[in-house]
């Protein structure tokens, strides 16, 4: 079934207080999915998740995240600056990023951050800029396709990620040298799968190379960063991730290398964005132009500039009519932005109930990767966010841009 975790009057309260369109997050599912990550984990020692910063970067989001006793996954200096706003600091804060300036590792030293290095160059880059830590995270790219029975669930040879099997003992012995004295392993081998395989053969792989370099470099193995990758169904036949499987899963794979999690000592992390604000995300919008050539279209306020994903990977949101959930879908649309592209569509040949101008139409599953890549063509400016906090009233968390911020940085 389609996520419709919350009643259109929601929706219908927030368009009569704020203008069309804006996000709107749901601030109890999203402590519930954290508390619900963290449950499934309890066993594993040091477990933490940073929130990936990139899926929502918004203070107030990452203040929850604060609150229910995870860290921030940055990947830019920008990034860590919001983190450190909000208040993380130390191994609260995961920097992992690829081909950087080198000023993002001096900021990220000064944060005391755990710094994941994405390629065995990067060890001079480092220790250049803030020196090498004591405790340091290498990521782990195995090549050709990742596979869990005969599925392929990603292909991390065509992935410009990570260090090979071959560098990882050459780049942790330098690091020994260096003054590191414990290593990290990170890797995201697939991307978006509800698949409770995929952490469990995932973790096994990392476990098992982990233990293995323990041996041939002489240091030992911190944690392991499982990264993300854990998605949530788009579409309204899919099935979510069961979260508790997947915890069960990893901790199995766990035992059978390092034995009893409460007497061994390597940590778990994770670095999950969508799976924890994806659902809980919603682009409201409004019916402003119908036409009928070729086909019909029904035209609304927001546009890709909002919400870029079905434009840039086709990819599938759920939308419903409010106040027509229960409407039999007579009508078959594409529904269309006012971008001078003709891929700006939220859905094409979507069967809907009858729309009427003025309508709000919910566009589901965009509270990860929505408001974040976010652009300014054509003039069109990015649009406000709101939380739906837990006593039942609603708060602007970002404001929507004006023709002012447009113009603000011309000289």
């Amino acid at each position: 079934m389609p996520n419709f975790s919350l009643p259109d009057d929601v929706f219908v309260r927030a368009a009569k207080e704020f203008p069309t369109p804006f996000y709107l997050y749901d601030e109890a599912g999203i402590r519930n999915t954290a508390r619900a990550l963290n449950a499934a984990f309890a066993w594993a020692p040091h477990f933490r998740e940073y929130f990936a910063v990139k899926a929502l970067p918004n203070p107030r989001i990452l203040e929850i995240f604060k609150q229910e006793g995870c860290g921030a996954d940055c990947s830019s200096e920008c990034e860590l600056l919001l983190a450190e706003k909000t208040g993380f600091s130390g191994d609260e804060i995961m920097f992992s990023a690829n081909a950087m300036p080198p000023a993002e590792f001096d900021h990220a030293r000064r944060l005391n951050a755990i710094v994941n290095l994405d390629d065995i160059s990067d060890i001079d880059l480092l220790a250049n800029h803030g020196g090498i830590s004591e405790e340091i995270c290498v990521r782990f790219n195995p090549g050709g396709d990742f596979k869990l029975g005969n599925a392929i669930m990603g292909s991390p040879g065509d992935s410009k990620y990570g260090w090979t099997r071959e560098q990882l003992p050459v780049g942790l012995k330098r690091l020994r040298e260096m003054g590191a004295k414990r290593f990290a392993l990170h890797a995201f081998l697939a991307s978006n799968t509800t698949d409770p395989s995929y952490y469990p053969g995932l973790a096994g792989i990392l476990f098992e190379l982990g233990a293995a370099l323990e041996k041939e470099v002489g240091m030992p193995l911190s944690f392991v960063n499982l990264s993300g990758g854990v998605g949530i169904p788009y579409k309204p036949d899919g099935v979510p991730a069961d979260i508790a499987a997947v915890g069960e899963g990893v901790r199995k794979a766990y035992e059978k290398v390092f034995g009893d999690p409460a007497k061994a000592t390597v940590g778990i992390k994770t670095e999950l964005g969508r799976y924890m604000t994806g659902p809980h995300g919603w682009l409201v919008t409004k019916a402003v132009h119908e036409k009928k050539i070729h086909k019909d279209y029904i035209g609304v306020d927001a546009c890709a500039s909002n919400l870029m994903r079905p434009a840039m990977y086709g990819a599938y949101h759920h939308i419903h009519v409010c106040g027509k959930r229960d409407w039999p879908e007579t009508e078959t649309y594409d529904v269309t932005g006012c971008l001078c592209e003709n891929n700006d569509k939220f859905a094409v040949d979507r069967k809907l109930p009858k729309v009427e101008m003025g309508d709000l139409l919910v566009i589901h599953d965009a509270g990860a990767h929505g408001f974040a890549m976010g652009y300014q063509y054509n003039g069109r400016l990015r649009s406000a966010e709101i939380l739906y906090t837990q006593d039942d009233t609603f708060r602007m968390i970002r404001r929507a841009e004006t023709p002012e911020d447009y113009f603000a940085t011309l000289l």
